[in-house]
């Protein structure tokens, strides 16, 4: 009698365990279920800037094309969010230069409520390749799409040199410039790239000159070199600057130091053909813009257009 009701007892025990377990691992399970996997934020693209020691967003990589990011001129909700997302400290990105590959990018602070940048970012380059000063920027991302690309980006040779700057005063004069005025090149970037790894060189290029003492005429350009060997111009955006077009009466020479002009930040291949788009910058009084160029089926277009607001000038 007693040897049975111990077994009972046992029993009862046993089954009380097994429900125990059972309903702890219910819980957990549904603890689990409850949690939300880590969203991975969409791949973005920066331009690198301010000699190296901040980065902004140029635009988010959705199926091979490019889309706006939050701008400084976001509300709070969106600063804050975006800032969360991808500006973490420490968070690193690839360094993006010659297309390639050159080191990384580790932001190391943010303010989305500061006065000016916004959605900026303080960062440190880490890099083997190059030294980011001035009119010398990048590229960063979260995503390079490409490994292949050469990484090819350099200064022109003198024989390069002397071709393009013939090239770039007959699109000054085409574009109006009278000819002694397009005598006096002057230039914030003439750079060589490879962005189809075809081992001819592309040039991109920032001149202007002086067509009046409170005038300049700005040229930007990409150069392809075609099959017999020589350059020509596949694309060029002109304008011109007065210095009664200024905001608050700034001077001319504001221009002449490179607001305004657009310069290369570096070339990207981000929608999955065979060739890396190019970035460009252009410094405004009151933030900047971004602007990308594909070339398809031989020519040279604008993929992507974008800007960013810093603050009131």
């Amino acid at each position: 009698m007693k040897n049975n009701l111990m077994k009972k007892t046992k029993l009862i025990f046993v089954g009380i365990l097994i429900a125990l377990i059972s309903v702890s691992a219910t819980d957990a399970q549904r603890r689990r279920s409850r949690v939300k996997p880590k969203v991975k934020p969409q791949p973005i693209i920066f331009a690198v800037v301010n000699d190296g020691q901040m980065i902004e967003p140029l635009g988010l990589v959705d199926k091979g094309n490019l889309e706006a990011a939050t701008g400084g001129d976001g509300d709070e909700k969106d600063l804050a969010a975006f800032a969360k997302s991808y500006y973490q400290p420490k968070t690193t990105y690839q360094l993006v230069f010659g297309g390639a590959d050159a080191g990384t990018v580790t932001v190391t602070g943010s303010n989305a409520k500061a006065d000016c940048n916004k959605n900026m970012a303080q960062i440190t380059v880490q890099s083997k390749k190059t030294k980011l000063k001035g009119f010398v920027m990048a590229l960063a991302t979260s995503d390079l799409a490409d490994k292949s690309i050469t990484g090819v980006r350099r200064l022109p040779t003198a024989a390069e040199r002397a071709e393009i700057e013939t090239l770039v005063r007959a699109e000054f004069v085409k574009q109006s410039v009278t000819a002694s005025a397009a005598k006096n090149l002057k230039y914030h970037n003439l750079t060589a790239l490879d962005v189809d790894n075809d081992k001819r060189a592309e040039m991109v290029g920032t001149f202007w000159v002086e067509t009046a003492p409170t005038t300049r005429a700005l040229l930007f350009f990409i150069a392809d070199k075609n099959a017999n060997g020589k350059y020509a111009i596949g694309l060029s955006e002109f304008k011109t600057i007065k210095q009664d077009e200024l905001m608050s009466g700034a001077d001319i020479k504001t221009v002449d130091e490179g607001i305004y002009h657009e310069r290369l930040l570096d070339a990207l291949e981000y929608d999955g053909d065979t060739s890396a788009e190019i970035f460009t910058y252009t410094q405004s009084f009151e933030g900047s813009s971004f602007s990308a160029y594909s070339r398809r089926e031989g020519k040279w277009e604008k993929a992507f257009e974008g800007s960013n607001y810093h603050c009131a000038y």
